[in-house]
């Protein structure tokens, strides 16, 4: 059996090279699964518990900042007013995947809320400025 691994406390030096503390990926379009949702409400309880939270929009999540989504089918929930409570729990800090983007052919005039458009390597150092990187 393999001792479990444990993570150092950061010092205040390596704190002020991280971002956040949690960065929440979003890849999945808002209706036909519920890990849209589930990234959403994990944020949500991040923040609510004192954590600098980040949200990553990449993939097909980016279509959950479309404007004016109705409720999916069998009455899927939309997640416009989820979004709308980011502010509310001081989750400002909204990111992109630039290549989600361009592969939907939209652009970030196209979305509800501003946000900031990472390309390339940039999403990659986002990874490392984060305590925890979630994914869903």
């Amino acid at each position: 059996m393999s001792d479990p691994v444990t993570r150092q406390p950061v010092t205040d030096t390596e704190r002020s090279n991280i971002e956040g503390d949690l960065l929440v990926i979003l890849r999945h379009a808002p209706h036909g699964s519920s890990w849209l949702r589930e990234g959403l409400d994990t944020a949500l309880v991040g923040a609510a518990f004192g954590q600098q939270v980040s949200l990553l929009f990449s993939g097909e999540g980016v279509l959950a900042l479309m404007q004016g989504q109705q409720a999916g089918p069998l009455g899927q929930k939309g997640t416009h007013g989820v979004i709308d409570m980011l502010a509310m729990y001081d989750i400002e800090t909204l990111l992109v995947d630039a290549r989600a983007l361009s592969t939907l052919g939209l652009g970030a005039d196209d979305l509800m809320l501003p946000v900031s458009v990472v390309e390339g390597d940039a999403v990659a150092a986002l990874l490392e400025r984060h305590r925890v990187v979630l994914n869903f």
